[in-house]
């Protein structure tokens, strides 16, 4: 049986990578989500200590995680200088 949880964990990618470009909206770091399907943007709120810049001027690969915040889909900084999507 596919649960309410099972479709929006497709469509906003939960634990999948990619690399995108940040920036700052209201006090936070955020991305449009690359999957058309999600109702969701991102918002980095962990691993932001790793950024160099804030926001940084080149994209970089952020991991979606389980939960959200401020009405968007919570995502990690998982390595700011890999290249391509992970």
């Amino acid at each position: 049986m596919t649960s309410i949880r099972d479709v929006l964990g497709d469509s906003l990618a939960v634990s999948e990578r990619f690399r995108l470009s940040l920036a700052e909206r209201d006090g936070r770091l955020v991305a449009d989500h690359p999957n058309e399907a999600s109702p969701l943007d991102i918002a980095v709120v962990e691993g932001l200590d790793r950024l160099e810049e804030r926001p940084p001027a080149e994209p970089v690969t952020v991991e979606i995680l389980g939960r959200t915040v401020d009405g968007r889909v919570a995502g990690r900084v998982v390595d700011p200088d890999r290249n391509g999507t992970a």
